[in-house]
């Protein structure tokens, strides 16, 4: 699939994966910023996409960030629709009680996961037909 791209930013690289057969695209940041303990801040990428209608990408968080100084994404996985066309920017979030994450122009801070998306026509109806799960939710199948 291409997806084209518009670079806000000359000086930034496209997103771009790190190893073969990986899944997540990562992007950069466009900014210096200081996450200071449990803020978030809006971080622009310098790009702008064009998705093939069907499709979405997903902003994820990336795992050496998250395991290393409690850096995620506040709405992960952040929802790109097709047809958005500004900007992309991650809410990211320091979840570090002590120490502030600086984050520098051209870090990696985020990845893109593109997906096929389906969409749905809602029918309603009275009663949902039955299943082996029900109405269990959060739990219900025990803690193992």
């Amino acid at each position: 699939m291409k997806v084209l791209i518009t670079k806000l930013d000359p000086d930034l690289p496209i997103p771009s994966y790190a190893k073969p057969g990986d899944a997540g695209a990562d992007v950069y940041s466009r900014i210096d910023c200081e996450i200071k303990p449990g803020e978030r801040s809006l971080i622009p990428t310098g790009i702008a996409i064009a998705l093939p209608e069907g499709y979405a990408a997903f902003a994820h968080p990336r795992s050496g960030l998250a395991i290393k100084y409690g850096v995620g994404i506040v709405n992960a996985p952040g929802t790109i629709d097709a047809g958005y066309r500004g900007e992309l920017q991650m809410i990211l979030i320091n979840h570090d009680k002590n120490e502030s994450f600086v984050i520098k122009r051209g870090d990696r801070i985020a990845q893109l996961v593109f997906q096929r998306v389906e969409r749905v026509e809602f029918v309603e109806v009275a009663e949902l037909p039955g299943s082996n799960r029900g109405s269990g939710g959060f739990g219900s199948t025990g803690k193992s």
